[in-house]
């Protein structure tokens, strides 16, 4: 009887207490090219949370733990983040509202501000459930949008409702897409409670789904695609200026890449994609059905070319107002870059050209999940097929391939007329693969580990960057250095370099504008800023810094001794934001190379590798004009590539100063001033007739 008084008592208790104040438990997971690579954990008391955040992919990926309080509108007023980021380093960062003030620590900054009311505070090392947060917040204001600290705004917006999962477990989610955190906005699924449901993109590269709902991760990449791809579709329309009508650009110096030198000042006419009229000292009045550009004597180069890229959808735009037309796409989600080069093909969207290489990974715990992860060499070389089969230029191998069937691939791949590129497999050597077939190498630290690694050390893990640290020390004329070098000159070897990625890292610094980024980081969105302002390495002493330091400054001398010994150089950046591929032109000069050499690296050079001379790499009647306007002269200082003024890719014309405004970023230069045509009407990127619509930029006279 008295157990039975007891049970009554509690049960009756438990009736009292508010249903928020049990425990709950979130799961998703985390899926990337449809395996399962990481979770999130969500254990909610209240209004508190605890986090659990995990990643393995690639041998790499954040793994740490978050502590939330949320106050008034769900908004956290005490927020701990601890752990480890994507490349191993530490992560230590709080944050409190009380009595008024903000207060926050983090590898980016340290600050403080008044506020009455608890502000939104953007995280430096963020998760899933971090969006979600954020989202939270803008959802609870009428407008949907909310200032965050330490600067900035986002806003949320909302798409449309669909149901996800069959029978009993259907459930019917919202999509929203958060903007102003991140370079490119984030995609959410929330439930009718407001939970987190999915976060999502337009690939199925690290989709967060909650868990029991892994099935659905093809249907959100595909809306992911869709909804991305309808925000692409508008921003086209709005950014790309084409003209019935010959594009007059004048008062302008060529580039020549052939030899180095700048033209007098001269006249490009463009007719739809194609360059027209190279005409030196042009005299004559423009015609007046022509539209005019005034360069105001700055000067025109071809497009530059990010040589290691990983095509995303919002990094078209992105690369083109940094002056990149053409791309090499080293791995991918296969059915997304096929999609993509349609839509590119059909100048639905705003891209670069690429030139798409095919994934082929080796199956271990270390894996990336991209493209093909064959079990058998039967399987490698019927991937290389498929690939020949698509148009893909080249075979791309990884990290986790076996040595021993990196050979048949790459007789495969030469039969069907490909090239093979990659990283240097784990337990492999540069001399090998070179041997075996590869004719460029990706990364300059794939090839510098050759000469650093010991045999047995496990490059698929973060060694492969850590172990960088050691290159100071390193003989360049030593035997070992030298006949790889010989090797790759006799066979005709590239290297892309991605220098710049890699200067991110080593030199990444706590709280510090990283190097190189110092004019354009603070232009950008708060989440973007902030996670720039880390160590993406442990830095334990001083003397692990100088390790750090001496290994950059090899990197740099193996640059300059490369380009001496005659080795093709293309520069590549392993990132996406254009600003990248600026910076590793200027690392070229910073390594030795003139900025003509350095120039002429990322324009012409690229197209010698590509085999398209005859028709891109340089300003020239009939050629195809790809061609960037910036003010002053980039053979004298390397920096004035950092300032496009204009971008013209495939007929199109892009103002920078457009394109950043766009998307959120404050704009470094002003586009040209330009004449119309008399009674000529532009069009649009679907073809359509409109009005000109330039604005202020418009010369009415």
């Amino acid at each position: 009887m008295k157990k039975l008084l007891l049970e009554s008592l509690a049960a009756s208790l438990l009736l009292a207490v508010p249903a928020s104040a049990f425990a709950a438990t979130e799961r998703l997971s985390i899926l990337s090219n449809g395996e399962k690579v990481g979770t999130v954990v969500v254990e909610t008391e209240g209004d508190h949370a605890v986090v659990d955040y995990r990643v393995d992919n690639n041998g790499r990926g954040p793994k740490h733990r978050e502590d939330l309080t949320f106050g008034e509108g769900g908004v956290p007023i005490a927020w701990t983040i601890k752990g480890t980021s994507l490349m191993g380093g530490t992560v230590d960062e709080s944050y409190r509202w009380s009595a008024g003030r903000a207060q926050w620590i983090s590898q980016a900054d340290t600050g403080s501000a008044r506020a009455k009311r608890p502000p939104l505070y953007v995280v430096n090392d963020d998760s899933p459930y971090a969006i979600w947060v954020y989202a939270q917040a803008a959802l609870a204001q009428p407008d949907h949008s909310i200032a965050v600290l330490p600067s900035g705004k986002i806003s949320l917006e909302k798409l449309q409702t669909l149901t996800l999962g069959d029978g009993a477990a259907a459930t019917k989610v919202t999509a929203w897409r958060l903007n102003g955190v991140q370079l490119n906005p984030s995609y959410l699924l929330l439930d009718k409670d407001q939970k987190l449901f999915a976060l999502f993109g337009p690939s199925a590269d690290g989709i967060t789904i909650r868990e029991g709902y892994e099935a659905s991760v093809p249907m959100l990449a595909r809306l992911g695609g869709e909804l991305e791809t309808g925000r692409a579709l508008d921003l086209q329309r709005k950014l790309a200026h084409r003209f019935d009508v010959p594009v007059r650009i004048r008062n302008v110096r060529i580039f020549d890449p052939e030899t180095g030198r700048l033209s007098p000042l001269s006249t490009v006419v463009v007719m739809r994609d194609t360059i027209t009229q190279v005409i030196a000292d042009d005299r004559l009045p423009a015609p007046e059905d022509e539209v005019l550009i005034d360069g105001e004597g700055g000067t025109v180069y071809p497009g530059l070319h990010d040589m290691h890229s990983h095509a995303t959808l919002p990094s078209g735009l992105m690369y083109l107002a940094a002056g990149v037309t053409a791309t090499r796409d080293m791995g991918n989600d296969n059915s997304f870059l096929q999609n993509l080069l349609s839509q590119i093909d059909s100048g639905q969207v705003a891209w670069p050209r690429i030139v798409p290489n095919g994934f082929i990974e080796g199956r271990s715990a270390y894996s990336a999940r991209y493209g093909f992860i064959p079990s058998s060499i039967d399987e490698a070389l019927k991937d290389v097929r498929w690939y020949a089969d698509r148009g893909y230029a080249e075979i791309k191998i990884y990290n986790s391939m076996n040595p021993d069937w990196v050979k048949p691939i790459a007789a495969e791949a030469h039969r069907l007329g490909l090239r093979v590129t990659g990283h240097v497999p784990a337990f492999d050597t540069p001399d090998r693969v070179i041997a075996d077939g590869y004719d460029s190498i990706a990364h300059l630290n794939q090839l510098m580990l050759g000469w650093i690694l010991r045999p047995e050390e496990d490059s698929r893990t973060p060694l492969r960057l850590t172990a960088m640290s050691r290159a100071g020390s390193l003989d360049l004329n030593s035997e070992a250095v030298q006949k790889t070098v010989r090797l790759m000159k006799q066979r005709g070897v590239a290297l892309d370099t991605t220098v710049v990625i890699l200067e991110q890292l080593m030199m990444s610094r706590a709280g510090q504008v990283p190097m190189g980024q110092e004019d354009f980081l603070s232009h950008m969105p708060i989440g973007f800023q902030r996670y720039r302002k880390r160590s993406f390495v442990t830095i334990a002493d001083k003397a692990q810094e100088a390790a750090y330091q001496s290994g950059y400054d090899k990197m740099l001398e193996t640059v300059g001794m490369l380009h001496k010994a005659g080795i093709r150089l293309l520069p590549g950046t392993d990132d996406a934001t254009g600003f990248s591929v600026q910076r590793e032109i200027e690392l070229y000069v910073k390594a030795g190379l003139t900025p003509a050499e350095a120039l002429r690296a990322g324009t012409l050079g690229a197209e010698e590798f590509f085999g398209r001379t005859d028709r891109l790499g340089s300003i020239a009647q009939g050629k195809l004009a790809d061609f960037v306007l910036v003010p002053g002269d980039p053979t004298k200082d390397i920096a004035a590539i950092r300032r496009p003024r204009m971008v013209i890719r495939g007929g199109a014309i892009y103002f920078p100063s457009e394109i950043y405004s766009a998307l959120g970023i404050t704009p470094f230069t002003t586009a040209p001033t330009i004449r119309a045509a008399t009674k000529v009407a532009e069009r649009d990127g679907g073809g359509d007739a409109v009005g000109f619509g330039y604005g202020e930029h418009v010369d009415e006279d």
